[in-house]
């Protein structure tokens, strides 16, 4: 089986982080160099595929359906799964609690710290593992299914995700960066466990001295 996680294309709040006042999260639209983005990942994707059949479980917001329709793959069936969404801020944000949440957050940690009106790294990290755990029993029970399972989410989702699936901890979560705009992962099951095509960029060492691959 494999996994390919990629983040959306750049979005309005990615550049204007006011937008997030007048804006719900989830209908944040794409700018025009994210949608670019997105069909330039289209191309590599296609590459990448060759044609194998693929599942796409996307999250349901804005950003993330568009990216996906922008990548113009064909697959042989569409989910919209919201337990791949976003971390919750909360709805229309004030930029000033916004700015102190934050700053909260990183003092805290991003993984146990929950946002005033939304939810924790932790949260996130409970409905992922939901996530995975439905997408291994669909794999194994549907004979239908496609080996390759394409998601569509967002960054701090993608680590959480795999996080999860290769028992990372908290530490080296917290030490990651988010990947770039319309970046992929490719998670291959071979051998008896998981693999990672290649790491995430790291803006430190983990504390606890553990590494990714």
């Amino acid at each position: 089986m494999r996994i390919i996680l990629l983040r959306h294309g750049e979005s309005l709040g990615n550049i204007d982080e006011l937008a997030y006042c007048r804006v719900p999260d989830h209908a944040l639209p794409l700018t025009d160099h994210g949608a670019d983005q997105a069909r330039a990942e289209g191309l590599r994707l296609r590459a990448l595929l060759a044609d194998a059949p693929v599942a796409a479980y996307v999250s349901p917001y804005v950003r993330t359906t568009r990216t996906f329709e922008l990548l113009d793959l064909a697959v042989e069936r569409f989910v919209p799964e919201p337990r791949l969404r976003e971390q919750d801020w909360g709805n229309l944000q004030d930029p000033v609690e916004q700015q102190v949440q934050k700053q909260k957050r990183h003092e805290f940690g991003h993984f146990f710290y929950r946002l005033a009106h939304g939810e924790s790294g932790a949260d996130v990290d409970d409905r992922v593992a939901s996530f995975l755990n439905e997408l291994e029993q669909r794999v194994e029970v549907d004979p239908t299914h496609p080996d390759t399972a394409l998601v569509v989410s967002h960054g701090l989702t993608m680590r959480l995700l795999c996080r999860r699936m290769f028992s990372w901890s908290i530490e080296l979560f917290e030490s990651l960066s988010n990947p770039p705009h319309c970046d992929h992962r490719v998670l291959t099951y071979a051998g008896g466990r998981w693999h990672l095509d290649r790491p995430f960029e790291q803006w430190r060492a983990s504390p606890d001295g553990t590494v990714q691959l």
